[in-house]
């Protein structure tokens, strides 16, 4: 049976939206008339997610209060960070209220259009603990790109490449095994710690069918979502 739930990632500051957006979390901003949340919650319930738990910590209060325990048919669990635990402590503090084996993951502050089933069946049929969502973009200078050798990922570039390319777009499926080899506690990057370490051990596939991708951690692109995300209602 596929994996029905995902934990959120939304405790980041986001301080370099603050210019724009300086009195709620990041994804909270309103982004074409609605919390930019809204716009991932709403697409992961079309896409047969039914359980949803935000990791938070910045103004967790205002998330829990937009959102409460449940919204259109999603049910919704909180992870509140009491101290900032970064992207890899966040995934791991929530990772304890997950109700299966495996477990899809998503930045707060990304969009992507993807199917996470079909991320789920093509991280399985590689044999590989980790499916990690590309977008192809067309200048990956400001991301830093991810290399692909036959469907694995091999490298990550650093930030400054210019070029066309494949980023890493912020969502994954995480299998059992990968969840077994998480520290348990403390502040660590998933980035750096988790992922490095099983690129390493050539252990991530990179999933490419996708499509929209927006990144709104930035003044520009927070404000071309208000227009280019209402294509993907």
């Amino acid at each position: 049976m596929s994996c029905d739930e995902a934990i959120v990632l939304v405790g980041g500051l986001g301080t370099r939206l603050r210019p724009l957006v300086s009195d709620v979390p990041k994804p909270l901003a309103s982004v074409a008339g609605r919390p930019f949340l809204a716009w991932l919650l709403g697409r992961l319930g079309d896409q047969g997610i039914c359980r949803v738990i935000l990791a938070a910590g910045y103004l967790a209060g205002k998330v829990q209060q937009a959102f409460g325990d449940e919204w259109q048919g999603l049910s919704i669990a909180y992870s509140i960070e009491d101290e900032p635990l970064g992207t890899g402590g966040a995934i791991a503090q929530a990772l304890k209220l997950r109700s299966g084996d495996a477990m899809h993951v998503l930045n707060g502050d990304t969009f992507l259009a993807y199917r996470p089933q079909a991320l789920e069946a093509a991280t399985c049929a590689s044999g590989r603990a980790i499916g990690m969502a590309l977008a192809h973009v067309p200048d990956v200078a400001r991301y830093g790109a991810v290399v692909l050798d036959e469907g694995r990922v091999s490298a990550f570039l650093e930030k400054g490449e210019h070029g066309p390319g494949h980023i890493n777009a912020g969502s994954y499926f995480l299998r059992a095994d990968a969840i077994a080899r998480f520290p348990q506690s403390g502040s660590f990057s998933f980035e750096q710690t988790v992922l490095s370490e099983r690129v390493a051990a050539d252990d991530v596939f990179g999933f490419t069918q996708t499509d929209g991708f927006i990144d709104i951690g930035v003044p520009d692109d927070y404000l071309k979502a208000q227009t280019f995300i209402a294509g993907f209602a």
